[in-house]
């Protein structure tokens, strides 16, 4: 098995392997059964959940019936794969693709090497990242954690020389604090209206257990408000003092420009929140193997939704 360099621990799935495993739609569909349903398919209708279903039907969509509410349904059932004709190997490869790509996949890029309409894939690849995109599914952190903030936007090096380190240079662009916890190296993002105390206080207080717990950021007075407060002076050309370092979250804040740069090259103050937290997912599963992210990737798809409509509004 093909070893990464960086994580040697992990076992990968090579790309002809991974057309082995689901050469079809049929290989794709059983797969996702035995993720979904691993004591047996049932019922997927929260107010049945019956395991009384007939296997096999004229359906030709809905392969499953439940013998108990006589309804008809599918793997994708209730999941954010419902009500699209996408077959089941286009989903499982751009589950891959988006989870073993650290900087991301564009949509344009993937519609080509998926044989769809960008479009399509464009809304394929949000309702991926729904299985990112709820800050509560990390438990809290023990810490020591890491606190920083950035700013996703254009580069003040490429404005007008005119317009450089102007007082509204950060009005267009959209401020982000992340929390990086030293003990499990997972990452925590959120996107915030302003970097003010108020903003950043609170986005680090949501992710820590416990108000003792210590936290290192640079010199920004915003986190002199925690009680275990240990800092770095970046203006000075600090980054190590002593213990306290913030070279963990900064090097996320790495991952994710550059793929803000050099992937998505843009996205909007809407939708800013899906991505960062798709990078952060990304980082947080860094440490599995590729089935296994797969598999984290598929089961937290059930009961969530992402209508195209929704989606644009």
């Amino acid at each position: 098995m093909a070893k990464g360099p960086g994580r040697s621990y992990r076992r990968d799935i090579s790309l002809p392997e991974l057309f082995k495993r689901f050469p079809d739609d049929e290989a794709a569909d059983q797969w996702l059964v035995r993720i979904r349903w691993p004591n047996g398919i049932c019922c997927p209708r929260e107010d049945c959940g019956s395991d009384n279903v007939q296997i096999g039907t004229t359906h030709h969509s809905m392969p499953y019936r439940c013998r108990s509410c006589r309804k008809f349904f599918s793997v994708k059932t209730g999941t954010v794969m419902a009500n699209w004709k996408l077959g089941a190997q286009i989903w499982v490869l751009a589950l891959y693709l988006l989870n073993t790509r650290i900087k991301g996949v564009s949509s344009m890029k993937l519609h080509r090497d998926l044989g769809i309409t960008q479009m399509s894939d464009w809304h394929l690849i949000h309702r991926i990242r729904e299985v990112w995109n709820d800050i509560n599914e990390l438990p809290e952190f023990w810490g020591p954690v890491q606190a920083d903030e950035t700013w996703i936007g254009g580069l003040d090096k490429n404005r007008h020389k005119s317009k450089r380190h102007g007082r509204d240079w950060r009005k267009k662009r959209t401020p982000v604090v992340g929390v990086f916890d030293e003990r499990t190296r997972e990452v925590s993002a959120q996107v915030v209206e302003q970097v003010e105390a108020r903003s950043v206080v609170g986005a680090v207080r949501a992710r820590i257990r416990a108000p003792f717990t210590l936290v290192v950021s640079d010199e920004s007075p915003a986190y002199n408000a925690f009680i275990r407060h240990e800092w770095v002076n970046h203006s000075i050309g600090q980054y190590v003092n002593d213990m306290a370092t913030t070279n963990g979250i900064e090097s996320f804040w790495a991952v994710f420009k550059r793929g803000y740069h050099g992937t998505y090259h843009w996205f909007s103050h809407k939708h800013a929140q899906r991505y960062v937290k798709e990078f952060a997912g990304r980082q947080n599963w860094r440490a599995m193997d590729t089935e296994e992210m797969l598999e984290a990737s598929v089961r937290p798809m059930v009961g969530k939704r992402l209508a195209y409509a929704e989606l644009i509004a």
